[in-house]
């Protein structure tokens, strides 16, 4: 995965804060660029959608080829606006090979493995 899109809606900045937080913490665990995006404003004539908090940002991994907070961009807090922001994949690949910290290239696949249980499928196949 080189970018993960994560659309939500809060109503408040300590749930906002929430999805930040964690959105965050899968860019640097999963070597990946993160792209929050919510609703600002309010729909008056909305059942429970009288409220929204947002603030749209792309979070990077943290190594020394990216910003030193891990942010790439982020737009000014519960303001209306379009955040553009180049994203260099390669660096994703640079960082895979040689950052300072490899999470891809450092898992223990001789402690875990990952079975398809294919009768637990939806679609019972």
């Amino acid at each position: 995965m080189t970018l993960l899109c994560v659309p939500y809606w809060t109503d408040t900045k300590n749930a906002y804060l929430r999805v930040r937080r964690c959105a965050q913490a899968r860019a640097i665990e999963n070597e990946c660029y993160v792209a929050i995006s919510g609703s600002v404003g309010n729909l008056p004539k909305v059942e429970n959608m009288d409220i929204q908090y947002s603030q749209s940002a792309i979070f990077t991994p943290s190594d020394f080829a990216f910003p030193h907070d891990a942010i790439a961009a982020e737009a000014t807090p519960n303001t209306e606006m379009t955040l553009m922001v180049d994203l260099d994949l390669d660096l994703l690949k640079e960082l895979r090979q040689k950052g300072s910290v490899r999470n891809l290239k450092s898992r223990r696949r001789e402690l875990y493995e990952v079975l398809w249980k294919p009768d637990l499928a939806p679609d019972g196949g």
